[in-house]
């Protein structure tokens, strides 16, 4: 009973969330304030309340898609609000990176063209707003350095896209294009992602290099010993014998594959536009390999002690691969989210 009691209460707060944000909107009098400033005529189109975010912008800046196209089914007009800052929801859904709430305003065509041209008050276009630091902590599964860069790296891309070409050269108030904001606010950032991607290469191209000393010596240590006539492997011919050989092979190749992609990320210039494509791509291929290596290894050693001991049992070859591939699971288990994030940048990537 544990768990319908559980899933009851869940719904019954999603429900009272959504009664609370119907509420709001309903209150939100902020609809009114769509004065902007747009790049062709340089001056506002209304007089902005100042005071307060709407609720549209609040649900921007939190990132709360749902409630975003909530309020613009309701009230398509509210897309033109802007902050007291003259900031639009495409200045605050970029600066905060939530991609989802971008692209819900995306797809409503009419205003587009409008509020890419919009300027807020400091002279920032929506391509600055990519470079502009936020105050706001980063969502945990972006942790990594080399990652978020690469987001950046990749947000910038996509907005440079979608505005309009003259952003590129545009400079704000303070005499910046988009591109020397960004320069400048993400040094820290690339330093960081540097220092963290040479450290982890350094310490997966060593275990690399160890699987594959381990994986080239099992090569010429072959169960049951060769055949002193012939010079041939006694076991040649057995199936477990073929199993080792073709796990060896995949262990040493994999792994000195793995190697020279590491090596490959160490020996980088470290160029801002690496950290878009090449480096993390590098990266998730050696950790890849790197895997494929640490299992083929155990299939081989487990394959190479039952050609030993001869048993005939099948609990004990099950009990055997079980026990071996054990360490393979804690390894996989342990660098999961790590390697979930490779891969969730990765096919962002293929997305742009």
């Amino acid at each position: 009973m544990l768990l319908p009691e559980a899933i009851i209460m869940e719904k019954m707060n999603i429900e009272q969330a959504w009664s609370l944000a119907k509420f709001l909107i309903s209150k939100d009098v902020s609809s009114e304030n769509t004065g902007s400033t747009s790049l062709s005529d340089g001056e506002s189109l209304g007089k902005p309340h100042q005071a307060d975010l709407s609720t549209l912008l609040l649900a921007a800046k939190s990132g709360n898609a749902e409630i975003v196209e909530v309020i613009l089914r309701r009230f398509p007009h509210a897309v033109e609000n802007i902050d007291g800052r003259g900031r639009n929801i495409l200045h605050v859904a970029i600066q905060y990176h939530h991609i989802r709430v971008l692209d819900i305003v995306e797809k409503m065509e009419f205003p587009m063209p409008r509020l890419v041209r919009n300027l807020d008050r400091d002279g920032n276009s929506i391509l600055h707003m990519v470079g502009i630091k936020t105050t706001d902590d980063k969502l945990e599964d972006m942790q990594t350095p080399a990652l978020l860069l690469q987001e950046n790296l990749l947000l910038f891309e996509r907005v440079n896209a979608i505005s309009n070409r003259e952003f590129i050269r545009l400079h704000n108030n303070a005499g910046k294009t988009a591109e020397e904001l960004f320069v400048e606010n993400n040094a820290q950032l690339r330093e960081n992602a540097k220092e963290w991607l040479k450290r982890t290469a350094e310490n997966c191209s060593i275990v690399a290099v160890l699987i594959a000393t381990v994986a080239f010596a099992a090569a010429f240590t072959v169960p049951g010993g060769p055949n002193q006539d012939t010079g041939y492997p006694i076991l040649r011919n057995k199936r477990l014998f073929i199993l080792f050989t073709v796990a060896d092979v995949i262990s040493l190749t994999s792994a000195l594959t793995s190697v020279i992609l590491f090596l490959l990320i160490l020996t980088s210039p470290f160029r801002l536009k690496d950290f878009k494509q090449s480096l993390p791509k590098k990266l998730m291929l050696g950790v890849t390999l790197l895997i494929v290596s640490v299992s083929a290894m155990m299939l081989a050693f487990v394959a190479a002690v039952i050609l030993q001991i001869r048993s005939k049992d099948q609990w004990m070859e099950f009990a055997l691969y079980s026990i071996a591939f054990f360490p393979v699971t804690i390894f996989i288990f342990s660098s999961f989210r790590f390697y979930a994030s490779l891969m969730k940048s990765f096919g962002y990537s293929l997305n742009q």
